[in-house]
């Protein structure tokens, strides 16, 4: 069953390019390098120019859980955890009716 992942990042002032550097590097390694990511976009807001949105799908729980095993995911987070001011992550499964 699709498993989406969606994240929302406030960015620390000053840091946007050095976030978007890593999280784009994390993102494109994700697509190319992982059978079971079927999408990852990397989105901002201009009206919120601190603030950046991820959505991640995955083929199923397992994909995800392989994702962040993956030595892109693991050097990405010690490049970005003083950069990011908050991270909300949130999870869910699609509803087949």
């Amino acid at each position: 069953m699709p498993y989406a992942v969606t994240v929302v990042f406030d960015i620390k002032e000053g840091q946007m390019e050095a976030f978007m550097d890593a999280i784009l590097f994390n993102a494109r390694s994700s697509v190319a390098n992982e059978p079971g990511c079927r999408q990852f976009d990397v989105c901002t807001d201009p009206g919120e120019p601190n603030t950046v949105f991820l959505y991640e799908l995955y083929d199923d729980l397992a994909a995800f859980e392989a994702h962040q095993q993956m030595p892109h995911y693991k050097a990405t987070g010690p490049k970005v955890a003083d950069l990011v001011a908050n991270k909300t992550l949130r999870t869910f499964e699609r509803v087949d009716r």
